[in-house]
C-alpha cells in the first residue's frame, strides 16, 4: 500500500538497479529476500536477484530486466487467469518454513487497523462532503468492533505476502503470463489480505481494471476465508479514504472526484 515515492529505476538492456530512497523499515532486505525466494522456488515469477549493495547509502539491488509490460484495464479473461495464477504460486510455493522466518509485510492488519482507529478518532476536515463524512462515520463504527481484532490474529498458513497491491506491479509478457516486482513491503502474511490489498488499490478499481468475481473465482477459498476477504476489503478501502482526506498524502495526487468515489466505494461494501 506504499503511497510515497520510495526508489529510483535505472533500467539498462538485461538489467535493472534500484535505488531507495527510503530504508528505516528494512525495505531493501524485504525485496533482496523474496526475489531470492522466488527465484529458487518459481523461476521467471519475479526478476532474477544479481547483486544486493544493502550497505551503501542509499542501498540498491540489481536485478533482471523482464521483458513484460503493465497490464490493461480492463483486463481480460485469460489475463485475470494469469493474475490469479501468479498469485496463487507466490503464495503456494514457498515452504512454510521460509515464510516463518520473514517479518510481517509492512503495513499488515494490526498496523491498518490501529491507523484506522487513530484517524477516525481525529476532528474530520472542515467542509467535508456530506457523503465522505457519512463513510467516514461508518467505517468508524465499523472499526470500533473489538472482534475486528482476530483478523491481526497469527494464522496456522501464512503465506509471502507481495505487500503492494498497485496494478503497477504486476507485468505481463508476450504469452499474457503475470510476472510480479516491486517487493520493498513484502513479509509474512494473509493471502486474504494481499488479495483485499490489490482488489481494493485505487490502481485497479478506480480504472475498472478487474471482473472482481471473475477474479475470485480461479481461488478455492473457504467460507471462512470469504468472511476474511470481506472484512480486508472494508478495512483497506477505509485506509484509501482516511489518506484521500484533504489534509492527508493522496488527496492532491489523484484526480478531482477520488475522495468522493472512494467514499461511495466504501459505503457500499459496509452496506
Amino acid at each position: 500500500m506504499t503511497h510515497r515515492c520510495t526508489h529510483i529505476l535505472e533500467f539498462g538492456p538485461m538489467m535493472v538497479t534500484k535505488r531507495f530512497r527510503s530504508w528505516n523499515k528494512d525495505e531493501p532486505q524485504r525485496e533482496w529476500r523474496t526475489l531470492r525466494l522466488l527465484h529458487t522456488h518459481a523461476p521467471g515469477l519475479a526478476p532474477m536477484p544479481v547483486r544486493a549493495d544493502l550497505n551503501l547509502t542509499p542501498p540498491s539491488l540489481v536485478m533482471s530486466r523482464l521483458n513484460a509490460v503493465p497490464l490493461p484495464a480492463p483486463l481480460t479473461s485469460r489475463q485475470l487467469a494469469s493474475l490469479a495464477e501468479a498469485i496463487s504460486t507466490a503464495h503456494r510455493v514457498v515452504p512454510a518454513v521460509d515464510v516463518a522466518a520473514l517479518p510481517l509485510r509492512l503495513w499488515h492488519p494490526a498496523e491498518t487497523l490501529a491507523r484506522i482507529r487513530a484517524d477516525c478518532a481525529r476532528p474530520l476536515p472542515q467542509d467535508l462532503d456530506r457523503q465522505v463524512g457519512q463513510a467516514i462515520t461508518a467505517a468508524a463504527s465499523w472499526a470500533a468492533d473489538p472482534r475486528l481484532d482476530t483478523l491481526a490474529a497469527p494464522l496456522e498458513r501464512p503465506v509471502l505476502g507481495h505487500g503492494d497491491g498497485n496494478l503497477a506491479n504486476f507485468l505481463r509478457d508476450a504469452d499474457d503470463r503475470v510476472h510480479l516486482v516491486d517487493f520493498e513491503d513484502s513479509g509474512r502474511s494473509d493471502p486474504c489480505y494481499e488479495l483485499a490489498d490489490l482488489i481494493e488499490h485505487l490502481s485497479s478499481w478506480m480504472v475498472g481494471a478487474l471482473d472482481v468475481t471473475t477474479l475470485l473465482e480461479h481461488f478455492d477459498l473457504t467460507t471462512e476465508e470469504i468472511a476474511r476477504l470481506r472484512h480486508f476489503r472494508r478495512m483497506l478501502a477505509t485506509w484509501w479514504l482516511l489518506t484521500l482526506l484533504p489534509d492527508r498524502p493522496h488527496h492532491a495526487s489523484n484526480p478531482p472526484g477520488t475522495l468522493e468515489r472512494q467514499a461511495a466505494r466504501l459505503l457500499a461494501l459496509l452496506a
